[in-house]
């Protein structure tokens, strides 16, 4: 994937909280388009290879959240956290972390994922196919920067993580603004 690039267009399955619904599990199933996450706005994407997994979980998006504030002043209006887990995992993964500016987008069959060229098989992790780590800046449904871990490959050995941190981001974001 590389700048100046549109995201495909998908469906995303999602749950949304409904309290007309009632009792203990008040959700209901809403489909999200590409369109409905981002026109009109400039986000952070950022995928990752699961919910509950210990980097995703330790540092990834705790660290979006956390500098949810900064990135807002840098002209950023959205946070959107991928993976390609299911509506239910991604809802209850944000839940357990205590999210509340980050907003979770379940690709539940991969599909945005492999559109995007980021589809990775993890089977040596008992995971089957997920997405490769990576973030970006998209302004209005285009790509306008893109940070990549190195290395992508089925079945990587290791699970590089820097390039689409948090940190990066917001360091490419400043400097933007000071080059402005």
């Amino acid at each position: 994937m590389k700048t100046n690039v549109k995201l495909p267009d998908v469906t995303f399955r999602t749950r949304v909280r409904d309290e007309s619904v009632g009792g203990p599990n008040p959700f209901r199933w809403q489909d999200m388009t590409t369109a409905d996450y981002f026109s009109g706005k400039r986000v952070i994407l950022f995928s990752l290879p699961g919910a509950f997994t210990p980097t995703c979980s330790t540092y990834q998006l705790p660290g979006f959240e956390n500098n949810f504030e900064e990135f807002k002043a840098q002209g950023i209006d959205e946070i959107y956290c991928l993976s390609v887990n299911d509506s239910f995992v991604m809802n209850q993964w944000a839940k357990a972390q205590g999210i509340e500016n980050v907003k979770v987008i379940p690709d539940g069959s991969g599909e945005f994922t492999r559109k995007m060229g980021m589809l990775v098989n993890k089977d040596n992790l008992g995971f089957g196919v997920r997405s490769w780590r990576y973030a970006a800046i998209v302004n209005n449904g285009v790509v306008e920067a893109w940070f990549e871990e190195p290395g992508l490959m089925d079945n990587c050995p290791d699970d590089p993580y820097g390039e689409s941190s948090p940190e990066t981001l917001l360091a490419y974001l400043k400097q933007a603004v000071a080059a402005e």
